[in-house]
């Protein structure tokens, strides 16, 4: 039996990783996707990648950005907005 690691686990690793580099490099699904299957190696799976995706874009942590692709990152906050 392989241990397989949590949907949590990967989205959190993932929501890291987007962080890391914010301003310097978009990251795409598939990006974060290849990251995680080579981290995790035989513990994770594209299953488990799209749904740890799915986790952060439904929780509000990332976004979907378009701009001649897809790609994954924080939600910028707009120079007016009021905290």
């Amino acid at each position: 039996m392989i241990d397989t690691v949590s949907v949590g686990e990967v989205a959190e690793a993932m929501y890291k990783m987007v962080a890391e580099v914010q301003g310097q490099k978009k990251l795409k699904p598939i990006d974060l996707t290849k990251a995680m299957l080579e981290i995790y190696e035989h513990r994770a799976d594209k299953t488990t990648c799209k749904a740890a995706i799915r986790e952060l874009v439904d929780s509000g942590r990332c976004v979907y950005t378009y701009f001649g692709g897809s790609f994954i990152e924080i939600p910028h906050k707009e120079g007016a907005a009021n905290d």
